[in-house]
């Protein structure tokens, strides 16, 4: 964080106001919008403000900001409409709601640490949710090392120092591939990107229950994908002309899967019959694909909360911990019934 400071001009000159207005603010005076005011007490907060009326600044109760930082998914674009995030924002916002707090959206890639810090310092804001950890373990280690105020939704990693939300990822992938074993598969694909934190994860699920089965491990039927329709409707249309053998595909998230449904009915294939599909996510409209798409859910709703707690409770001082949530399997028709 910035150092603190005791003047008042200093604080007048981070909200970008005049000394005036500042004393106006602090009086509650209808000549300064509320988001001034705002701005003002979070300014004083975030840098630890001590000079004249650090009192009444500190006792005057206002609404949070939330920044929600969304990284590309290993270095390519995001896409704000793809529904997993959706839902997770909407989570996110819910929760937020409940405190009478606001939720920005910033466009942030964290690749510069100083921005990230200004987003804080500057009053836009008063902490980070970071969406996704991508390529920026590293990164989000030494944003930590800055005591910028942010939680993450992923996974647990090794040597990390910062605080994450995410869904137990390899138990995840381990219950989809076993449910199609169970249902006579001999030869499932994997589809989705690998290099992702998260999905490196389900994927070790995914070896962990063919083994358990005593399965050999084709790397043919590993398929790259990246978390997008269209990606995986390519990498499943490469497979077949390929001429490999499969007859289930366990997919890194809902919409791979959506894809892959589409590639398989565009080759004739039928869905379950010749070929199996899982998804993962449980995304709104995984329910109403033809046929409904099987998947592992993820409690997004209690994702949200446990995201805004965390922070909230970060924001007053407390220590918190990095949290695991369970994960369901939902069996629908494209796994057969």
């Amino acid at each position: 964080m910035a150092d603190d400071i005791y003047r008042l001009e200093d604080l007048a000159e981070l909200a970008g106001v005049s000394i005036s207005t500042v004393s106006r603010a602090v009086n509650d005076s209808p000549l300064v919008s509320e988001r001034t005011k705002k701005k003002i007490r979070t300014i004083s907060r975030n840098n630890n403000y001590t000079g004249r009326f650090a009192d009444q600044l500190r006792e005057t109760v206002v609404s949070k900001t939330i920044s929600v930082i969304i990284p590309p998914p290993q270095g390519r674009d995001t896409r704000l409409a793809d529904p997993f995030l959706l839902d997770l924002i909407g989570g996110i916002g819910d929760a937020l709601q409940e405190q009478n707090g606001d939720l920005l959206i910033s466009h942030l890639d964290l690749t510069d640490m100083q921005s990230a810090t200004e987003l804080v310092t500057s009053g836009r804001c008063e902490g980070l949710i970071v969406i996704g950890q991508s390529t920026l373990h590293t990164r989000l280690n030494e944003l930590a090392s800055h005591n910028i105020p942010f939680v993450t939704w992923g996974a647990k990693l090794p040597g990390q120092q910062y605080c994450s939300v995410g869904s137990d990822n390899q138990a995840g992938g381990r219950r989809g591939t076993n449910h199609m074993i169970r249902m006579g598969r001999k030869n499932i694909a994997f589809v989705g990107d690998i290099e992702g934190p998260e999905v490196k994860l389900r994927f070790e699920g995914y070896k962990q229950a063919l083994a358990m089965h005593d399965m050999p491990l084709d790397q043919r039927l590993v398929v790259p994908a990246h978390f997008y329709p269209e990606s995986a409707i390519e990498a499943l249309e490469i497979l077949i002309e390929q001429g490999v053998e499969f007859d289930g595909v366990v997919a890194a998230s809902d919409m791979i899967a959506i894809g892959a449904m589409r590639a398989l009915t565009n080759a004739g294939l039928s869905i379950p019959d010749d070929v199996a599909v899982i998804g993962y996510d449980d995304v709104f409209v995984s329910a109403y694909t033809s046929p409904p798409l099987s998947t592992i859910r993820q409690d997004i709703s209690k994702a949200g909360r446990l995201l805004v707690s965390k922070l909230t409770r970060m924001l007053e001082g407390e220590k918190v911990s990095s949290s695991t949530l369970s994960t369901e399997l939902i069996i629908r028709e494209s796994c057969g019934l």
